[in-house]
C-alpha cells in the first residue's frame, strides 16, 4: 500500500467562516463514514487570513487505497456527500486557475518527513 498525501486550497467568504466552523464541528456521521470508505484518513482543514485580507482554507488528507480515481468517484456519487457539498460550496471562492474538474485547487508537496 502506497500512501498518497493530498493538499489543497480554496478561498472562503469571510462572512461564512463561523458557519463553516460550526458545520465542521458537527460533521455528519455519514460524511465521516464516506471518507473512511474512500480510504481517506488524517483529514484536516486549516484556516488562514493572508496579507491580501482574504481568508483561505488549506486541506490535507492521506489516501491509503489502491485506486484513487475510483474511490474519489464513489465518494462524489454519495448522496450525503453531495448534500454536504451543496451546503459548503456557496461558502467557497474557488481559484480561477484550478485544474479542470477541481473545486479545491491542488497543491504540490514540497517536503515531507515521517
Amino acid at each position: 500500500m502506497d500512501l498518497k498525501r493530498v493538499g489543497s486550497v480554496i478561498e472562503i467568504k469571510a462572512d461564512q467562516i463561523e458557519h463553516y466552523r460550526e458545520l465542521h464541528a458537527n460533521q455528519w456521521d455519514s460524511i465521516t463514514s464516506a471518507l473512511s470508505k474512500a480510504c481517506l484518513s488524517n483529514y484536516s482543514i486549516y484556516l488562514r487570513q493572508l496579507p491580501d485580507k482574504k481568508y483561505y482554507l488549506f486541506s490535507y488528507f492521506e489516501y491509503t487505497g489502491t485506486n484513487f480515481e475510483q474511490d474519489m468517484a464513489l465518494l462524489g456519487d454519495n448522496a450525503d456527500v453531495q448534500a454536504w457539498w451543496d451546503i459548503c460550496k456557496p461558502m467557497h471562492l474557488p481559484f480561477s486557475d484550478r485544474a479542470e474538474g477541481e473545486w479545491w485547487a491542488s497543491m504540490d508537496e514540497v517536503f515531507h518527513q515521517d
